[in-house]
Parts: C-alpha cells; structure tokens; sequence
C-alpha cells in the first residue's frame, strides 16, 4: 500500500494536469498584480487592503455571478447596471412612503414594511428578466439589442420615480453595506456584503457544476441545435439565465446603496462594464459553453485588486482608468491568445 504522502502528491499531479494555460492565466495575472503592487506600494500587504478588497468586490461579484449564467448560455445582458440602480430606486421609493417619519429626515419602519420594501423590488428585478429573455427568445433577435431596450426602460423607470432625488434606506442595508463581524482594532475583518457575495458565488457554482440546470446551461452555450437535439428546452434555459442575472443585480444594487447609504441616480453607472470585465477576465467566453463561476472569482478579485492597488499609488484619476484599460486589454489579449492554442 503506498504511503499517504505519494497518494497525495499523485491526486496534486492529476489535477494540475486537468489545467491548461488559459486556465492558469487569470491566476497569473492576479499574481503579477499582487506582485507588482507589493513592491511599488507601501501598504499594499496590510489587513485593512484586503478588507477593502472584499468590501469593493462583494457587489460587483454579486453581479458578475448572475452575468455569468448568461455569458455561458452565449448570450449577454446589457441592463445589468440600469437593473441595479431601478432596485435601489424602487426600494428606496417604497420606503420613504411605507416607513413613518417621527422627525423631519428620519425614517422609522417595522420589519414587515422592510421585509416588503426588499422583496418588491426584488421581484420586480426577477420579473424585468423574464420579461427580456421571454422577448429574446420570442422574437429571435440577439439578447444584445433585447437587454438594450431593457437598460433603457430600467434607466427611465429610475429617473422617472426619483426625479433626481435622493432616497433614504433601511438601516438593515446599510448595516449590510457597511457592517460585518469579526472586528480586529477597530477593523471590520469580514463584512457582511463579502458573506452575502460568497453565498451567492458558492451557490451558482453548486448549480453549474452539480445540478441538471448547470449541465443544460453549458450545453445550450456550447451548441445550441445540439443540445435541442438533445431534448433541452433551450429557451427556457435562456429566459432562466436572464432571470437569474436581473436578480442577481437587484440584489447588488440594494448591497451598493445600502454602502452609500442612500440612493442617487449616479450610481452604479460603470457596473456593466466593469461586471463583464470581472467575468472575461477570469476565463469565461463570450460565446457561451466555457467559464465557471470560480474563474469569475479569480476575474472580480484580479479587477478589484487592480484598483485598490492604483488608488493607493494616488494615481491620478484620469490616468488611473487609462492605466486599468491597458491592464485588462493586455490581460485579455493574453487570455484569448492561450484559448486559441487549446
């Protein structure tokens, strides 16, 4: 029988020989970050930088979990942002006229009123999805022109109920924002919004990898008419897909308002672009069948950890957005080109 040491160092080989480059470049490029900005910033390695990590990641991770059921099905969605920032609206809305107000400014609001003005919004948010995949799949136009329309409703819907008027929230989302346990001198070491984003992480990779579901959304990503063939529902797969992820963003806009601790219509503006930055960072295809939700982690943390390095550096703000579109654009390059020498 052979030792435990050779088992284990022969279950290490048969992993590491189930990576290829492209599944180790993402990885590399966060180390050469985390190496880059170890040497060139002072306080880089410290506790307080990897909190902020996590509190920085913890809504756009939220959002790029949803993102990454539809990348996978070789669809996309546009309106991810314009989701976010109509849940926050609504919810804000709802409560400054659901919760009493003792004192000019102050909001007071029993659980059932803030039980309400969470899950409406996050219906609505489940229902804007559906709505856009039924569309998509009924009248056979891409996701992309489909899920711009729908950026443009939720948009308008937000500066129509708000009127450019800021919202007061929940004291339970800001406690969510802003809020965590653990607590090392005066440090938050694990906030709740990081929890919340770990949750819904582990979650979406239990059911891509273990369930029916996550089997049917790699096969209607990887080829269609095959898996038609195959008898999968396809369609409903899409409209799923796009369910998930509008859900998933009205959940990261109400984590994202309660961290500002109000809700303005300037929010959220940059979370589409950087949500699929995150996701095609770490590995996953535009054109469906390929990713996973760990390699979305590894995209959300590399993106993260790049802009906390760069405002610790003081970069200026202006070059700042220069030098992160170099680093994802050389980031990406390197990751397409390893993908097509698979």
């Amino acid at each position: 029988m052979p030792p435990p040491s050779s088992n284990a160092r022969s279950l290490l080989a048969r992993i590491l020989l189930r990576w290829e480059l492209q599944d180790l470049a993402p990885l590399a490029s966060l180390a050469a970050l985390v190496l880059f900005f170890s040497l060139f910033s002072g306080g880089f390695l410290r506790l307080t930088t990897a909190v902020e990590i996590m509190q920085q990641s913890a809504v756009l991770a939220i959002v790029a979990a949803g993102l990454t059921f539809v990348l996978l099905t070789g669809e996309i969605d546009l309106a991810v942002g314009m989701t976010a920032l109509w849940s926050a609206c609504l919810c804000g809305w709802l409560f400054q006229r659901l919760a009493a107000e003792p004192t000019p400014g102050s909001y007071v609001a029993s659980w059932p009123v803030v039980v309400l003005v969470i899950v409406l919004p996050l219906a609505s948010c489940l229902l804007l999805g559906i709505l856009s995949g039924v569309i998509t799949v009924a009248s056979r136009l891409p996701s992309f022109i489909i899920s711009l329309a729908m950026m443009f409703i939720a948009q308008g819907a937000a500066t129509y109920l708000s009127r450019g008027v800021a919202f007061r929230l929940p004291s339970l989302l800001c406690t969510l924002g802003n809020r965590g346990i653990l607590e090392y001198q005066g440090l938050t070491l694990l906030p709740y919004s990081a929890m919340l984003a770990a949750v819904v992480m582990l979650v979406g990779h239990l059911v891509l990898t273990y369930t029916r579901f996550g089997r049917y959304v790699y096969m209607t990503g990887g080829n269609r008419q095959a898996a038609r063939l195959a008898g999968v529902r396809t369609g409903l797969i899409v409209v799923a897909c796009l369910a998930v992820s509008a859900f998933a963003s009205g959940v990261g806009g109400l984590i994202n308002a309660g961290r500002m601790t109000s809700v303005t219509l300037d929010q959220n503006q940059d979370l589409l672009l950087d949500a699929v930055a995150c996701v095609v960072l770490g590995g996953t295809s535009l054109f469906g069948g390929e990713g996973s939700m760990a390699k979305t982690v590894i995209g959300v943390i590399t993106f993260t950890v790049l802009n906390v390095g760069l405002n610790q550096m003081h970069v200026d703000e202006f070059a700042r957005q220069l030098l992160t579109g170099v680093v994802l654009m050389v980031a990406l390059l390197i990751n397409g080109f390893l993908a097509r020498r698979r």
